[in-house]
């Protein structure tokens, strides 16, 4: 049986309105399952084993030169190979915690696998986390909304995943624009214009909604173990950037600021002694 493709949009004559993913919810799980179909495990490929010792994995370093893969290989393979490339001159350990996470994104995986990707965060995680680049910390974060051990684990877990997921799709539509990504949009009138849902306007001077997005997901991770120092982390980095949403937001707000100072602080014309006389 096929699955429908949900990006196939409907016809334009089609009866009804225009969906965006025909058919959903089914055709999106139906696409959202087939991509998470486990990856199989020949008796001949290597995986990590319940009692890794750490220690060794984390102090010793991917080799910056992989020779390439030989003969007929499984996905599993294929992947550990082309993480550990990815991740030359890394400690081994994040190539251990890449296939991890590789697995736990399927429905079925070895039985193990969260324990021993929980135990890395756990234990190695402080001395991991520099050594990441960002894209590792944020699956690793986004594991955790699975297979997190508490349930405020999966919160901060599924909350890094939302918010990272939904940056990802705005940030890559948005270098559509030709604006470099430090680069603000400028000022306009655009009340009139609507939003999805007919959501009401961010208000750019005085509204607080990135603040409240932001501070409710950092101030639960502050609390939480394990995932909670990967979290605030990651939102440091994103405080950090000096091209994305929130920044180019931060700039907007400052600039209707000192246009309200402006406006207030603008001189009054000076006096002159004759009333109808104008100066130049």
């Amino acid at each position: 049986m096929t699955t429908p493709d949900p990006l196939a949009h409907a016809a334009p004559d089609a009866e009804g309105p225009v969906e965006t993913y025909p058919d959903a919810p089914d055709s999106l799980i139906g696409v959202w399952k087939q991509r998470r179909r486990r990856l199989k495990l020949a008796a001949r490929d290597w995986f990590p084993a319940a009692d890794l010792d750490l220690a060794p994995l984390l102090a010793a370093r991917i080799p910056q030169t992989i020779p390439p893969l030989e003969g007929p290989q499984t996905l599993h393979a294929k992947k550990l190979h082309q993480m550990r490339v990815e991740l030359a001159g890394k400690p081994e350990l994040a190539a251990v915690n890449a296939i991890l996470i590789a697995h736990l994104r399927k429905q079925r995986f070895p039985a193990h696998a969260p324990a021993l990707f929980r135990r890395i965060w756990a234990e190695a995680g402080p001395q991991l986390m520099p050594e990441l680049p960002g894209r590792w910390l944020i699956s690793s974060a986004i594991t955790f909304g699975d297979h997190g051990e508490t349930e405020a684990q999966r919160r901060v877990g599924l909350s890094i995943n939302v918010l990272f997921s939904l940056m990802k799709l705005y940030e890559y539509e948005r270098l559509h624009s030709g604006l470099d990504a430090a680069t603000p949009f400028p000022i306009r009138r655009i009340r009139s214009r609507r939003l999805p849902l007919d959501m009401p306007h961010f208000n750019l001077g005085d509204g607080g909604l990135d603040i409240n997005l932001l501070a409710q997901i950092w101030n639960e991770a502050r609390k939480t173990p394990v995932v909670g120092p990967l979290a605030c982390h990651l939102l440091q980095r994103l405080n950090r950037d000096e091209g994305g949403l929130f920044r180019r937001i931060g700039i907007m707000r400052a600039g209707k600021h000192m246009s309200r100072i402006d406006r207030v602080l603008k001189p009054a014309p000076e006096a002159t002694d004759d009333p109808g006389r104008a100066d130049g």
